[in-house]
Parts: C-alpha cells; structure tokens; sequence
C-alpha cells in the first residue's frame, strides 16, 4: 500500500490540505468528524494530523476570543525605529518586545522604520502607559509613532 501523506520535502496532499482547511474552520472537531469530513478514516487521520503537527504546519490550537468583549477595544499600530539593527541588536529586540502582552503582533518591516507594533488596550491612556513605559524602553529603540485604529473591518485569526 502506497501512503500518499505529506512527504519528506514537506509537501502537502490534497488530504492534508482538506484537513489544514477544516481545523482552520473548526479546531474542536472529533477525530471522527474530522475524519469524516475530509472522506479518511479514523487511523489514518490521526496519523496525518499527528505529522501535520510535528511537521511544523499546525501549531497548535487555541480559543479566539472577542477583544471588545473583554474590554480591549483600542487598538494601536506602533512604528518602532531603532538606533542599531546589527542582529545582535534585532535579537534583544525581538526577545524583549515578547514580553510585552499587550503587543498582539510584531512585524520586521521593510520601510523607514524597523518594526510595526499591533498594540491592543483597553483604552488611549492605557496604550500611552505601554507606549511609554514598555515599548519606549526597549532594546534600542530611537523613536515610535503611532497610528490609531478608528474602525476594524476585518480582524481575522489565519
């Protein structure tokens, strides 16, 4: 018997790619229904979905909570230029930025400023409190500006 599952390369079937697109949709599905929801049996979607994971292409599985609900409505998106960008530099960056939770995403950007900051708080007094007290004060940091968000459109987990 041939197993047609993600190869060595790292390529994926039409299966795991059935499999990828339906947890994206509904990461609390059974084994069974996932199973039957892509046209595989039990095993050998449990085998799949066992390699997805330790393969790297299925990080794990969290609830997606609203924001608004829990009181985080402001959303600020923070440009962050830093006076030394040697990789040294860039690594304690990158390590200290992650301890800040309110910082939802932080992206290397390719522009005149290094990083871009998507910051969630509850409110604008909240957000200068991080700016100033957190974010300023990393890692060689020269100087920030900020963008507000006034409306989301759309704000969609991958």
């Amino acid at each position: 018997m041939t197993d047609h599952s993600t190869s060595k390369t790292g390529q994926l079937d039409p299966f795991d790619r059935r499999i990828i697109e339906t947890l994206r949709a509904d990461g609390r599905l059974s084994i069974a229904e996932l199973a039957r929801r892509v046209g595989l049996s039990k095993t050998p979607c449990q085998v799949r979905l066992r390699r997805l994971l330790d393969q790297g292409y299925i990080l794990g599985f969290r609830a997606i909570v609203d924001p608004t609900r829990l009181g985080l409505d402001h959303i600020a998106f923070t440009e962050v230029k830093l006076s030394d960008t040697r990789e040294a530099a860039l690594d304690e960056f990158r390590r200290a930025v992650l301890r800040i939770p309110e910082v939802e995403e932080c992206h290397m950007i390719a522009s005149s400023f290094d990083y871009l900051l998507k910051v969630r708080t509850a409110d604008i007094r909240r957000y200068r409190e991080v700016l100033g007290e957190r974010i300023s004060a990393l890692p060689h940091v020269a100087n920030t500006s900020t963008f507000v968000a006034m409306e989301t459109i759309r704000d969609a987990p991958v």
